[in-house]
């Protein structure tokens, strides 16, 4: 019926859409700006990790494959760096972070 590559390409997709889902979720709903990064941080890349995976089993080995590759290590490498300067610009500007007790911002 379904081949097991098929199967295991629609898993990492719906995985990664699952990952790129909650982490705009978790930015409505956290309450201040660092769990916020956190959560946005950490779901948005691993979700596009996961689709680019998917695509890259989907692809086989070939050369676009290896820059979908490339394209994970850049992702891997860049967006938690990003994530890290927005949260320490805030730690530098005295944002304080949010303190069970506290009203919501």
């Amino acid at each position: 019926m379904f081949d097991p590559v098929s199967i295991v390409v629609a898993a990492l997709i719906i995985m990664g859409l699952f990952f790129m889902i909650v982490g705009p979720i978790g930015l409505i709903r956290l309450p201040d700006l660092f769990t916020r990064a956190h959560a946005s941080g950490k779901c948005d890349t691993l979700g596009q990790a996961l689709i680019l995976l998917g695509l890259i089993v989907y692809e086989g080995f070939t050369f676009d494959a290896v820059k979908l590759l490339l394209l994970i290590i850049f992702l891997y490498i860049m967006s938690p760096t990003a994530t890290h300067a927005i949260v320490r610009a805030a730690h530098i500007l005295k944002y304080h972070a949010w303190k069970p007790g506290e009203e919501r911002e």
